[in-house]
C-alpha cells in the first residue's frame, strides 16, 4: 500500500530526524572503524628483532652480512647462520638466523660479499621470523664458529657465560610464516560495525524502526498538542 504524502513541515521532522540517527552512525562507523584497524595492526605488524619479548613476537632483521651455515638440521634441511645488522650509526650486531637451504640463493649475494668473493656491496635484505630458544647443541657451535665470522678488529671472545649479552638466548626461524591469531576482541568489533553499517544504510532508505518510532511519537505528540487547543 502505498504511503499517503505527508505534509511540507513533518517531511521536514521525519528528515531532520533521519539526518541526526545517520550522523550518530557515521560517527559511531568512524570510531569503529579506528579501533579495528589499530587492533588488526597490533596483530599484523613485526617488530625489530631488538624488541622481541616473547617467541610469539613476529620479528625482523635487516641482513647487512650473513656467514655460510654453521650449523645444520638434515630432516627439516634447515641451516643455522651468523648475521649482522648495522644501524645506520654504523653500529652493528650480530645475530643468529634459521632459513630454509633451498633458499640459500636468495642470501648468496650478502654471503658472497661478506666473504670478500665480490666487491659489489648488495642491498640490505629484511627477513622476519619468529624466536626460538637456542639450545644446547646450538650455543656451542655458535661459540666455536663465531670466531672465523666476527671482523679480524672485534676483540670480544663470546664464551657460555657471555652468550646472551652478544648473541641473545635466541635466533630467528625464517622458517616459520606469519601466523594468524583468533582476536576475540577484533571479532565483536568488526560484528558491531557490520551491525552499525547496516543500520545506517536501513536508515538511508527508509527501512529503519528507530525514525518510523520516532516518526510516529511526533505525530501522537503532534495530535496531542492539537487536542489540548
Amino acid at each position: 500500500m502505498k504511503r499517503k504524502s505527508l505534509p511540507k513541515k513533518i517531511r521536514q521532522q521525519r528528515l531532520a530526524v533521519k539526518m541526526f540517527i545517520c550522523l550518530i552512525y557515521l560517527i559511531l562507523i568512524t570510531i569503529l572503524c579506528v579501533y579495528s584497524y589499530k587492533t588488526y595492526q597490533e596483530k599484523k605488524d613485526s617488530i625489530p628483532w631488538s624488541q622481541v619479548q616473547s617467541n610469539a613476537d613476529y620479528s625482523y632483521i635487516d641482513i647487512y652480512k650473513m656467514s655460510e651455515k654453521f650449523a645444520f638440521y638434515e630432516e627439516q634441511n634447515i641451516g643455522i647462520h651468523f648475521v649482522i645488522e648495522k644501524e645506520d650509526t654504523g653500529i652493528w650486531h650480530t645475530y643468529i638466523i634459521a632459513i630454509d637451504e633451498k633458499d640459500y640463493n636468495k642470501y648468496k649475494d650478502i654471503i658472497d660479499y661478506t666473504y670478500e668473493r665480490t666487491d659489489k656491496m648488495p642491498n640490505k635484505k629484511r627477513v622476519y621470523g619468529y624466536p626460538v630458544i637456542a639450545n644446547n647443541e646450538i650455543r656451542d657451535l655458535a661459540i666455536k664458529n663465531i670466531p672465523n665470522f666476527l671482523p679480524a678488529e672485534n676483540e670480544i671472545k663470546i664464551t657460555d657465560e657471555n652468550y646472551e649479552t652478544y648473541l641473545t638466548n635466541s635466533y630467528l626461524d625464517t622458517t616459520k610464516t606469519k601466523k594468524i591469531f583468533f582476536n576475540p576482541t577484533l571479532s565483536i568489533i568488526v560484528f558491531l560495525l557490520i551491525t552499525t553499517i547496516f543500520l545506517f544504510l536501513l536508515t538511508i532508505f527508509n527501512k529503519d524502526r528507530i525514525v518510523d518510532n520516532l516518526d510516529e511519537e511526533l505525530s501522537k505528540t503532534r495530535k496531542m498538542l492539537k487536542i489540548k487547543e
